[in-house]
């Protein structure tokens, strides 16, 4: 059956067998794991996890892609190897269906909604996946990593719950149709919430990182101090005092594990108003 990728689900089918191997290599997929794939597509990687043997259960919002699918993988759906799910990942409640099953999601994600799955499968979901091996934009990719030395929003809420790490890119020319940018494969390893005792200090970090970013051309103690100090800047001069952060420092320019020492100050001085 002839598909015609639809732009509006953000298809963009891979071809390049290097990278499905690439993607699957960075995910160290091994036999029985269980792998979700978002997105399967025409199922060049679902068929390359079937042949390592992974059990895998892929989420395909588009009809005619399911039966492409199902047609394909008769045999694997039979024998239990693969499950389809015809639907939206990011409406897919992974808690009821995982329960207490370990994990990994390895995929080719629609570009469109990049962001949202990040967030989903590290933030929102209490089971969340041992890793993540993704394709994604180069720029995205780039953007996690911090290739340009300048932290995001985006670069710390993945750092918040998991190792990144770039893997190779993958050239616009590997791609049916192909897209107007290039791409690159990241993994995400060793995800887990080990950062925060609870979730009132998760939310009281981002709280912190959303706030440190929320007018880029002033300076971290100004876009602090005007959130959580009503008396000016004293007190959180004194805080980048006693943990030796520069007074002129930007947000953009403080590394992940000072953003989690400066949160943990912050709200003991909130606590000791």
């Amino acid at each position: 059956m002839e598909h015609k990728a639809k732009k509006s689900l953000g298809q963009n089918f891979l071809k390049s067998r290097e990278a499905i191997q690439a993607i699957c290599n960075a995910g160290n997929v091994k036999k029985d794991d269980y792998i979700v794939e978002i997105g399967p597509g025409k199922g060049i990687l679902t068929e390359e996890l079937l042949k390592r043997e992974a059990n895998v259960l892929a989420i395909e919002k588009d009809d005619e892609l399911v039966e492409i699918i199902n047609e394909k993988f008769e045999k694997e759906i039979k024998n239990k190897k693969l499950e389809i799910i015809k639907g939206d990942c990011l409406d897919f409640n992974h808690d009821e269906y995982f329960k207490n099953k370990k994990y990994k999601i390895i995929a080719n994600i629609p570009y469109n909604i990049t962001g949202a799955i990040i967030k989903k499968f590290l933030s929102e979901v209490k089971n969340k996946p041992n890793l993540m091996a993704l394709l994604v934009q180069k720029e995205v990719a780039e953007r996690i990593i911090v290739r340009d030395k300048k932290e995001s929003i985006l670069s710390l809420s993945v750092k918040a719950y998991g190792e990144p790490k770039y893997i190779m890119k993958v050239s616009k020319k590997y791609f049916s149709p192909a897209p107007k940018v290039d791409s690159a494969i990241i993994l995400i390893n060793n995800i887990s919430d080990k950062n925060f005792k609870n979730k009132k200090e998760e939310e009281l970090f981002f709280k912190v990182i959303k706030s440190g970013f929320s007018h880029k051309r002033k300076i971290l103690i100004k876009n602090l101090s005007n959130v959580f100090f009503e008396n000016g800047e004293e007190k959180i001069l004194e805080i980048f005092d006693q943990l030796k952060i520069d007074n002129k420092i930007r947000a953009e320019k403080l590394n992940f594990e000072k953003w989690l020492v400066l949160t943990k100050n912050i709200d003991s001085s909130i606590k000791n108003k």
